[in-house]
């Protein structure tokens, strides 16, 4: 293992250098961001229920598990309710949440299978919690926004391990997605070309650091592949910048059109 790789030692990983931003945020087409390879900078980085939107963290004990639910990061990719129905409830009024409906295994295995991590849980029955996966992924959602399943350190939230990211820039819980690239018909494929940047990391797994850019693109570092929404592999990264602003012409990568678009966000 080259111990000057990058990849190594994400957690080691530098903040973006002020030079690189400030090109970032003037819109340089330098370094690659222009065209259709994927970009890498120099440096760093439910379900149907209609109370569900906008809700806070709620948390419902069962014998064994206790499943919590962010509303306010649920997508409705309704993987719960098709996938444990008689746990999670859809189109019911009040408590939506029977931990004890289903086997632990498929209640905890469909949880996992909830790419906004709006679903989560604690166990009280000594087994394991949830881990982190062997490889970083960076999934795109076709029309819709990024999936991100890592041991993920999201700037201003904390550490996460699935996330669906806004990169239509119409979101108002940015850098979360609430659905509003279906208002704006946002469209942007699920699938791309594999890029240049296709050779092994000595690693696959470790810290991904996730930083949104004032009024700009998240600024990502550590071990990753960007994958389609039908899994195939694009890009083998320890560094870049993806398009959060709707308006690259090289998704899901930055290309510097958040300039131009008059793109504003908060960090």
């Amino acid at each position: 293992m080259d111990p000057s790789d990058a990849s190594v030692n994400p957690d080691d990983a530098p903040a973006l250098p002020s030079a690189a931003r400030r090109r970032l945020l003037l819109g340089s087409t330098a370094a690659g961001l222009s065209g259709m390879a994927p970009v890498a900078v120099e440096a760093q980085q439910a379900s149907d229920v209609a109370a569900a939107s906008g809700a806070e963290v709620t948390s419902t004990k069962g014998k064994a598990v206790t499943i919590l639910f962010d509303g306010k990061r649920c997508i409705h990719a309704r993987y719960c309710v098709l996938g444990a129905p008689a746990v999670f409830l859809a189109n019911v009024k009040g408590p939506w949440i029977k931990p004890d409906g289903d086997s632990v295994e498929n209640v905890l295995h469909t949880i996992r299978q909830c790419p906004s991590g709006a679903l989560t849980y604690r166990r009280h029955d000594g087994g394991p919690e949830e881990k982190p996966p062997p490889v970083n992924l960076v999934r795109m959602r076709e029309n819709g926004p990024l999936a991100i399943h890592a041991d993920m350190d999201l700037k201003g939230k904390g550490r996460l391990q699935r996330a669906t990211l806004c990169r239509c820039g119409a979101s108002k819980t940015k850098p979360y997605c609430d659905g509003a690239h279906k208002d704006v018909k946002f469209a942007a494929s699920g699938e791309a070309q594999p890029g240049p940047d296709m050779k092994p990391l000595p690693r696959r797994d470790g810290v991904l650091r996730i930083e949104p850019l004032p009024d700009g693109p998240y600024s990502v570092s550590g071990n990753m592949e960007v994958v389609t929404g039908t899994g195939a592999t694009i890009a083998r990264l320890t560094q870049t910048i993806l398009c959060r602003c709707g308006a690259s012409k090289n998704k899901p990568f930055c290309d510097g059109s958040h300039v131009a678009a008059g793109f504003k966000a908060p960090a």
